[in-house]
């Protein structure tokens, strides 16, 4: 609890996220205090800005010399490559957690569990097909525009449940061995303008109908917080990511079902 309060300073922490949900060798040319590891949520969306500038400049220009199809598979394949799959990793074991049921600590030890199951699998199968499928169906600057948008939105949103949940586990059982702290409420504004910057971008220049793609998905987050809220009590690294793809998911389906 001591290691908790220890005040880092912002810069640290930009650095600690970039390392932390990205597999770029920032740590060659800085490596902040492991303090500052307990305050990445506060820059996640941030990290998003580089994620999903990289997917979506992959994507917008990819179609230039490839087939649109193939440009949204480079686009996709580019952030994992980043990320590490880190995300998806996450999506996995979350299904299989809550999808094989039990009480609570069976779903945790499922969760922990570095092997793939059956609910995994089907459900990362569905997410790519739904994913590839909604970035196709849009207009390639339409695309571009909502991936960048997308990923640091998604991010913000879902870093709330920080603020919403205990963690579920005790700090020495985490995956990574961090807790993340809850951010102050200078950290807050911080996260929401990170957020929410390429969203009113996305707004402006396509015309979307910005009460879908603000309202939609932060439902989609507080139907799974209560999902963990009733099941564990908590939320896990594995719960974050899988609830930042699902809610970015959602900001895909709200833009592409308006290009109908």
């Amino acid at each position: 609890m001591e290691e908790t309060a220890v005040k880092t300073r912002w810069y640290d922490n930009i650095w600690a996220a970039l390392i932390f949900f990205t597999r770029l060798p920032f740590w060659r040319v800085y490596q902040p205090p492991q303090a500052s590891y307990k305050a990445v949520v506060e820059f996640w969306p941030l990290t998003g800005w580089l994620t999903g500038g990289a997917m979506a400049a992959t994507l917008y220009f990819g179609s230039m010399v490839l087939p649109h199809a193939v440009a949204v598979i480079a686009a996709i394949a580019v952030r994992l490559l980043i990320t590490g799959a880190l995300h998806e990793d996450g999506l996995a074991d979350f299904l299989d957690g809550f999808g094989g049921g039990g009480d609570r600590n069976r779903i945790l030890a499922i969760m922990k569990d570095s092997h793939i199951g059956t609910y995994g699998v089907l459900g990362l199968i569905i997410y790519f097909l739904l994913l590839g499928t909604a970035l196709y169906s849009m207009p390639v600057t339409v695309a571009a525009l909502t991936i960048l948008a997308a990923d640091p939105f998604a991010k913000m949103v879902t870093s709330q449940l920080v603020n919403m949940l205990p963690y579920a586990r005790h700090e020495e059982e985490a995956k990574n061995k961090t807790v993340y702290r809850k951010p102050t409420m200078a950290a807050g504004l911080s996260l929401t303008a990170q957020g929410l910057l390429p969203m009113v971008l996305l707004i402006w220049l396509t015309g979307i109908r910005w009460y879908l793609v603000i309202a939609i998905p932060p439902l989609v987050m507080y139907f799974l917080y209560l999902l963990m809220l009733r099941k564990i009590k908590g939320y896990t690294g594995d719960c974050c990511g899988a609830v930042c793809l699902l809610v970015e998911l959602a900001v895909y389906l709200a833009t592409c079902s308006q290009q109908l």
